[in-house]
């Protein structure tokens, strides 16, 4: 019930290939903007409106988007919604509504030409390998922390 107070589901594409921060501690803070595109009805007809999400991911997921994500790419994304205000230069400060993702799945691979054929991006089995391990470890930790939710709520 707790994921229910601060959801956010999206299915779109990457605008931009991720930029990634890497912190002294060896952390990875992964961000880029991802476009969801809807059909509206208007008076004169139908039209397409994308809007833009800034996405951002920590640690694993955001080591996972470096090497597969790139602009283009179809995904769906879990998260939160996360508000940041900040100081800009000129001494101002700025806010900012950022999804904080949970769950990151690659919808279907960018394809790319190499040698005038059409060839797709798969990860190596090693690294299918790193990322099942990843989500196994992931949903453990969820499952720890919601076990212990619910202990305090009894």
């Amino acid at each position: 019930m707790n994921n229910l107070q601060n959801g956010v589901n999206l299915i779109g594409r990457a605008g931009q290939d991720p930029i990634v921060r890497t912190f002294e501690n060896g952390v990875k803070l992964a961000r880029f903007a991802l476009a969801t595109n809807e059909i509206v009805t208007e008076v004169n007809g139908k039209k397409k409106q994308t809007q833009w999400h800034t996405i951002v991911a920590w640690g694993k997921k955001a080591e996972l988007i470096e090497r597969f994500v790139k602009k283009g790419q179809m995904m769906a994304i879990e998260g939160k919604l996360v508000n940041r205000v900040y100081q800009l230069n000129e001494g101002g400060k700025a806010k900012s509504t950022e999804v904080q993702a949970n769950e990151v799945l690659l919808i279907n691979p960018k394809r790319q030409i190499v040698n005038k054929k059409l060839a797709v991006l798969q990860p190596t089995p090693e690294e299918i390998k790193a990322i099942k391990k990843a989500q196994v470890k992931q949903l453990s930790e969820t499952n720890t922390t919601e076990r212990k939710q619910t202990k305090k709520a009894s």
